[in-house]
């Protein structure tokens, strides 16, 4: 296996060809910015990029852009990006459209060999490897996100058969209660996401505009 190492701080880069040397995977070439990066790609083909998100000249995502662009000259590139914490955006754009070979590790990873290059491999052979604690944030962003997160089991049944288009009568007598309780639970759902009355707005549609783009 034959790997490019876009990384800006030359003892990390060098560190990272020791470990997958040691590991018997080759470093076909290195880089120290986002350009050098997608210039050794097309310079020497390799199997895999391991790309830092953070490099000059802003420090901010020039990696992650550059192993898009990457990506993008020659698709299908496996690439592993290495972040010092987790950015969350960028783990997303990365990851997104349900990619394929491509892993998002944070720099600490590295200290455990064996899993690190366990992970360089499943890239490399068209795997996804996500960190734990990346997906741990990306799954608790989504839990905070989530405007119906706060509504009872009653409230979800309630918006989920006005979204089938049924009247408050029609719902009453699916769940066996009153016109009354499906009232009460509609004002709740209103309440909860965040839907005040408006002379130009409907809230029956925005709340099921909200369930359904959920």
């Amino acid at each position: 296996m034959r790997v490019v190492i876009a990384e800006d701080s030359v003892l990390l880069r060098e560190g990272l060809a020791r470990l997958l040397a040691d590991g018997g995977i080759e470093t076909a070439g290195v880089a120290g910015d986002g350009p050098g990066l997608v210039a050794a790609v097309a310079d020497h083909d390799p199997d895999l990029a391991i790309v830092d998100v953070r490099m000059p000249p802003s420090h901010t995502d020039e990696g992650l852009r550059a192993a898009l662009e990457a990506r993008s000259r020659r698709p299908g590139l496996p690439v592993l990006v290495l972040s010092q914490y987790v950015e969350q955006q960028y783990a997303t754009e990365l990851i997104g459209g349900g990619a394929s070979a491509v892993g998002y590790l944070l720099k600490e990873r590295i200290a455990d060999v064996a899993e690190f290059l366990d992970a360089v491999r499943r890239v490399a052979s068209g795997g996804t490897v996500i960190d734990p604690e990346v997906i741990m944030q990306l799954l608790s962003r989504h839990r905070r996100d989530d405007p119906l997160e706060s509504l009872t089991v009653k409230e979800r049944k309630v918006l989920a058969l006005m979204a089938e288009g049924r009247s408050n009568t029609a719902v009453a007598a699916r769940m066996a209660v009153t016109d009354g309780a499906v009232e009460k639970h509609i004002s709740s759902i209103f309440a909860k996401l965040g839907l005040e009355p408006a002379s130009d707005d409907h809230r029956r549609v925005l709340a099921v505009l909200t369930y359904l783009g959920r």
